[in-house]
């Protein structure tokens, strides 16, 4: 892939070169020439070479007709034209198989010819050689984005290069304001193109007045550390294997090999020390007249060398360990992995620069948005200090009837207080009243056990008297319709009794009214305390159903107070003819004297019992009883008010 995107550099500029509307497209027939073959020599003829023959892959004279066939007549353009170089040439290049350095020559050779113009009087500093390893030097560290160009960092490094080659130094500040220069003359800003580079040399402005002899020969050198990857050249003495003899010889080493040669011209080689990650090489101490000795073993042999001095050999070791440790590493050049690293240490230094302006930009939004939001801060503190106006004004008014309110309530309060009072006084009348009430109910319990004792006195008494009764026959029948007229006076007065009962038990049910009137007077008073708001209302009905109930009381009680007069045992009351209009007092009368009479009549019977004796003994046992009932009728006559 690396060498690819080195071969496509260089044929980049031969496709522009053969581009001479600059439209980026190109006639087949000048792509036909430039694959033909025509064989010549590299540097006289401008096409004497094609691409099949430098690269020595079988040409195919047929293959960019049929590639191209539907477009006969057309230009191709470098999009057109890549797909049938990556099929038919790169894809068929094997590394190793061609000299790298005649395909640049040959790819240099058609586009020096239209975009590279020395100077005709001879005042350019640069040889067509020198420019053209110049051209290989900018190609190897451009970027690999079209149209190719060489960014400040890596022209600084090459210029420092070159310039140290000659024994020259230049400030930082010198070489940025010199590329300023040349970025500015050529109005970009993403580095220099080869030609402005070459420009940059020709002109002589970074070269001190050096000689062009000195800079041919520090351009040389660098293209030798740099593109043939020679780490280090110069001559050591060499030990034979055989004869063991010592002889100076011209060593380059390469990151694969130590190789050595009769002179520095390097037109006779006699011999190469392969380096692999298990050689190594050792300082030797000084013997047989020789000094600043190492050695460097291999797997098959060791080979012992002398360097001029200590320098020196101190620089050969640290450079074949390097070609050791690249071997090692699985690398081919140092220069290409510097250059990578130089690389990715800009694009580091690019990412950290985006990533700064991108800081900064986010810092001046969020310095933007801090401002505007401040202003939304004195806006909302504003609104803020308005609405905390108008809260303490609305605080104010609501204090101001809360306190109205509170006043008001507690009015109603202590009003509510006083009714309670005044209820619970009520209530204790009313409580003591009803405890009068049932101690009178009990003394009344109490008299009607002794009536009904007198009762069955007056019972046993008529029973005597039944034995009078048989011997009146006559006055039977008067006594018969007498005893239904007091049956039913006495049903009368049975219901009359169960009215009282009822009445009792409706005064009973009254009394638990109103104590559970009492009840509910306290949880209204409670609910007055809860809810001041419906404390009137609640007071005004508790008032109503406590007089309600006090009417209800004295009613009753005047009701009571009838019943209240005492009845003792042989008393009789008058019956007034409203009260029984069938009952007649003079009967009673006859019947004493009748009775004398009886009773003497009876004696001379002998006592014979008659058999409806027990028949009259029943039906006159119940001649008290509407006596009584008739008090009680006359007592509840009136009937209770309606509440």
């Amino acid at each position: 892939m690396a060498l690819r995107k080195e071969l496509l550099k260089s044929i980049w500029y031969a496709f522009t070169a053969l581009d001479v509307e600059k439209s980026g497209k190109v006639s087949k027939s000048q792509l036909k020439l430039m694959l033909s073959p025509l064989p010549s020599t590299l540097v006289t003829q401008v096409l004497s070479h094609n691409l099949y023959t430098v690269l020595h892959i079988p040409h195919d004279p047929v293959a960019l007709e049929e590639h191209f066939r539907d477009d006969d007549d057309g230009p191709v353009s470098s999009q057109g034209y890549m797909p049938y170089l990556n099929k038919y040439i790169l894809d068929k290049v094997e590394e190793g198989a061609f000299v790298k350095e005649h395909f640049d020559e040959l790819c240099w050779t058609l586009t020096a010819k239209k975009n590279y113009r020395a100077d005709s009087n001879g005042n350019s500093m640069l040889s067509n050689q020198d420019a053209f390893r110049l051209w290989c030097l900018f190609n190897f560290l451009s970027e690999d984005k079209y149209p190719l160009i060489m960014v400040p960092d890596e022209v600084e490094y090459l210029l420092k290069k070159v310039l140290s080659s000659m024994s020259l130094e230049v400030g930082l500040g010198e070489l940025e304001e010199l590329l300023a220069q040349e970025a500015q003359a050529a109005q970009t800003t993403g580095g220099l193109s080869v030609w402005q580079f070459l420009e940059l040399f020709n002109s002589g402005r970074c070269l001190r007045g050096v000689g062009r002899d000195t800079l041919s020969m520090a351009i040389h050198e660098v293209y030798q550390e740099l593109i043939q990857d020679v780490l280090k050249q110069g001559y050591l003495w060499k030990r034979g294997h055989l004869r063991r003899n010592w002889a100076e010889r011209w060593f380059q080493l390469q990151p694969s090999c130590l190789c050595y040669f009769g002179s520095e011209e390097c037109k006779e080689k006699r011999g190469s020390i392969p380096l692999d990650a298990h050689c190594c090489v050792e300082v030797l101490p000084d013997r047989e007249g020789k000094r600043c000795m190492f050695c460097v073993k291999t797997a098959s042999r060791t080979y012992e060398m002398s360097a001029s001095d200590t320098r020196q050999r101190q620089e050969w070791t640290a450079a074949i360990q390097t070609a050791i440790r690249l071997q090692a590493e699985g690398k081919t050049s140092l220069h290409k992995d510097l250059k990578q690293k130089r690389r990715e240490q800009r694009e580091q230094r690019e990412r950290r620069r985006a990533a700064k302006e991108e800081e900064l930009l986010r810092l001046q939004q969020l310095q933007e948005e801090k401002e505007r939001k401040l202003q939304e801060l004195e806006l909302l503190q504003e609104a803020q200090r308005q609405a905390e106006r108008l809260l303490q004004e609305e605080e104010e008014r609501r204090r101001s009837q809360h306190r109205e309110l509170q006043q008001a309530l507690e009015d109603q309060l202590r009003e509510a207080e006083q009714a309670r009072a005044s209820m619970q006084a009520e209530m204790e009348l009313k409580k003591e009243e009803a405890a009068r009430q049932r101690q009178r109910i009990k003394e009344l319990e109490e008299m009607q056990q002794r009536l009904q004792e007198a009762l069955q006195l007056e019972v046993k008494a008529r029973r005597d008297e039944e034995a009078v009764r048989l011997a009146q026959t006559r006055l039977l029948e008067e006594e018969e319709e007498k005893l239904k007229q007091l049956m039913q006076l006495k049903e009368e007065q049975e219901r009359y009794i169960e009215r009282a009962q009822q009445e009792k038990q409706e005064l009973q049910q009254e009394m638990a009214l109103q104590s559970r009137s009492l009840q509910r007077a306290q949880q209204q008073l409670e609910e007055v305390r809860q809810n001041r708001q419906r404390a009137d209302e609640d007071v005004e009905a508790a008032q109503r159903k406590l007089r309600q109930a006090s009417t209800n009381v004295k009613h009753w009680n005047v009701q009571m107070n009838r019943l209240m007069h005492p009845i003792e045992p042989g008393d009789k009351r008058p019956v007034t003819s409203s009260s029984f209009t069938g009952f007649q007092p003079p009967l009673l009368a006859r019947r004493d004297s009748s009775l004398k009479r009886l009773t003497r009549w009876g004696s001379q019977r002998n006592r014979t019992p008659s058999p409806n004796s027990s028949e009259q003994k029943s039906l006159n046992g119940g001649d008290e009883t509407p006596v009584l009932a008739s008090n009680c009728q006359e007592d509840h006559l009136d009937p209770p008010p309606e509440n």
